[in-house]
């Protein structure tokens, strides 16, 4: 349980980073993350390295005993080099490219860019790879961030009919899987294929998904071209990327595949994702000062899986933030909160976002963890509470990795990007599906990892799979040799790699061991909301619902007031026909785990628990006082069982 911060030396006087750095270490920090914005003062003309400010910088903060991590500066390329190539920035949908004058201005897929790129981070790994005091490199800053992936440049273009060369290795057989021949859009030649923008109306949804995968791809390699670099350069050093929450443009899972990065570290900002995301407006309401409760921990757990057991939060929101449709002050308490409760889900760091609130330039409305005047912030003074806390617990600060929970959540960035191509109904979402069925397994009072479909899932008792377009083989063969229950959600099976409906029909491949066949499916207005009870508990169906025909031997657990069946079941294997109203999903859920043998418990509004080791923690994102579920003898490490807003508590079990 380390406390970090990210700081930028070049924003500030020299005479103030002395002071910084003692401070720094005073207040309980151990990691400071510096550098990945700060090409300009780096190179400030090509090929001339300014290195000299630099070199003092690590040294002061270095001399604190403070652990740095190097982030490479590719977001934010200079002046002088959008100048020299005017072509590297990124070309928007509707075919003009962004600007300089910001940041993330520069096409991913720019031969000439990543050229560039590689200079200036093997001229960086070649001076600081085996600084001691250099604990890890963070690549770029949040690839992807503000639409400028996909870019819709010629290089793009260029990139793209190779790398569909490589996957259908003949024109005929890109015509061929993609439907080509409906509205004769049969190419002769891969040079021929556009990107799929400014069509009078929908491109092929298969021309669409490639692009998406193609641009995916483009994200990883782009990270793994300085990977390469600082394998070599820094090889004691854990490598790693700031990721974002709630965030599907590319593929968090082969992004981090083949020893890509040692930790997975994201950005976490609560109370604004809260406010971005499609949460009911009554929920925003409710969590408008401490966020909506799980809103962090599904990209907690979702990161966790992604960084092979280890994950850092890099960004840690302390306080209000500028870039949220509403930016709230946060409820007294919770930025201490939110640092507990990613170490809860098993993060060995939490690292702020800021040292000190900028006050100029486009951030001046982002809070640190001091104002302008170097003052601690309020969410600064809660920081220095919590390191206080865990330097005096031998019980905070000796944490076991969190071990294996006994519920998995199958998310498939695939299947966001199949559905959003392809909604059927505007207020389908892939992921706030997903993410109401983790609520509802929060509510139970489980610990959940949420893991992609390829991994091995044979150790669960419980896996949920909320909606996953395409069923393969391996998912199956899982199935049949697992013990546990499984839940499908809507629209599972629904589609082959193609982008095409399953010759027998949804859900595909699952129809193996479930019987069943979708023969309609409907997106919902808010008019039509059909009727189903689950184990006492009465609903409606929300989004979408489909007609689903049993088969052999498959029971309806569940009925539509219309007689079309809600819930189906096989042997271990249910499957859920529509999206239910957040109870239904809940129902559900319970009796699954039940059926698993998974004991649960129905925590109070606002409250949610983690176990990590030994000990469970409790949170209350609530507006009421409420009771922690601990034993009777339980013995207490932080806090106490009655929780007020805002309020955490720990004990050993």
């Amino acid at each position: 349980m380390q406390l970090g911060v990210c700081y930028y030396p070049e924003q500030w006087p020299r005479a103030m980073w002395a002071d910084d750095a003692q401070r720094m270490a005073a207040l309980g920090i151990t990691h400071v993350r510096i550098a990945e914005f700060a090409w300009s003062r780096m190179e400030p003309r090509a090929g001339q390295y300014v290195w000299g400010w630099l070199d003092e910088a690590i040294d002061t903060l270095s001399a604190r005993g403070l652990k740095l991590i190097l982030g490479t500066p590719t977001a934010s390329p200079p002046k002088w080099l959008i100048d020299a190539y005017p072509d590297v920035l990124p070309v928007r949908a509707d075919g003009t490219r962004w600007n300089f004058g910001s940041r993330r201005h520069y096409d991913i897929s720019s031969e000439t860019y990543r050229e560039a790129c590689l200079r200036i981070v093997t001229a960086m790994a070649e001076r600081y790879g085996a600084h001691a005091s250099i604990v890890a490199w963070q690549t770029d800053n949040e690839l992807g961030c503000h639409e400028t992936v996909p870019s819709y440049s010629p290089a793009a273009r260029r990139r793209f009919q190779a790398w569909l060369q490589r996957r259908y290795e003949t024109v005929h057989g890109l015509n061929e899987a993609w439907g080509n021949v409906f509205w004769s859009m049969e190419y002769p030649s891969f040079d021929a294929i556009g990107l799929p923008n400014l069509t009078p109306t929908d491109a092929n949804p298969i021309h669409l998904l490639d692009f998406r995968r193609f641009m995916s791809d483009e994200v990883a390699s782009f990270h793994r071209e300085q990977i390469d670099v600082l394998r070599r350069l820094a090889p004691h050093a854990d490598l790693l990327h700031n990721f974002m929450g709630f965030f599907t443009t590319f593929d968090h899972y082969r992004f981090a595949a083949d020893n890509s990065i040692d930790v997975a570290a994201w950005d976490s900002y609560p109370i604004a994702r809260t406010e971005s995301i499609a949460l009911p407006e009554e929920q925003k309401a409710l969590y408008a000062r401490t966020a909506h409760p799980d809103v962090s921990a599904f990209d907690h757990d979702r990161y966790r899986a992604i960084g092979g057991g280890r994950f850092w939060v890099m960004e840690q929101q302390a306080g209000p933030v500028n870039w949220a449709p509403w930016n709230p002050v946060p409820a007294k308490g919770m930025v201490r909160l939110w640092a507990y409760e990613a170490f809860a889900h098993g993060a060995e760091l939490v690292s702020y976002f800021r040292w000190r609130q900028c006050p100029y330039a486009q951030e001046q409305m982002h809070s640190g963890l001091n104002l302008p005047n170097n003052e601690l912030s309020p969410g600064g003074l809660e920081v220095q509470q919590a390191a206080r806390e865990i330097a005096a617990s031998e019980a905070l600060s000796g944490l076991d990795a969190p071990a294996r929970a006994a519920t998995a959540l199958v998310f498939d960035y695939e299947t966001q990007w199949m559905f959003e191509i392809q909604r059927h109904g505007k207020t389908f979402d892939y992921q706030t599906l997903a993410f109401d069925y983790y609520e509802a397994l929060r509510e139970l009072g489980l610990d959940v990892d949420i893991v992609s479909s390829r991994a091995d899932l044979s150790q669960y008792g419980l896996v949920v799979v909320p909606g996953i377009a395409v069923i393969d083989d391996a998912l199956i063969g899982q199935i049949e040799r697992s013990s546990a229950q499984w839940v499908f959600g809507p629209r599972s099976g629904s589609k082959t790699a193609d982008f095409a409906i399953p010759s027998n029909l949804a859900p595909g491949a699952l129809q193996r061991v479930l019987p069943i066949q979708v023969l309609e499916v409907e997106s919902l207005r808010p008019t039509l909301s059909p009727a189903t009870s689950i184990g006492g508990t009465r609903g409606v169906a929300v989004h979408w619902r489909e007609h689903v025909r049993a088969n052999g031997e498959t029971r309806v657990e569940a009925h539509f007031d219309d007689a079309w069946p809600a819930v189906l079941a096989h042997g271990r294997v249910r499957y859920v026909a529509g999206w239910l109203s957040h109870a239904l999903h809940r129902a559900v859920l319970e009796q699954a785990a039940k059926d698993a043998g998974i004991r649960v418990h129905v925590l109070a509004e606002g409250l949610r628990i983690r176990r990590r080791g030994n000990l469970t923690f409790a949170f209350n994102f609530g507006a009421a006082q409420v009771e922690a579920p601990a034993p009777v003898d339980a013995t207490f490490v932080l806090g106490q069982p009655q929780l007020g807003t805002g309020d955490v508590c720990a004990w050993q079990t």
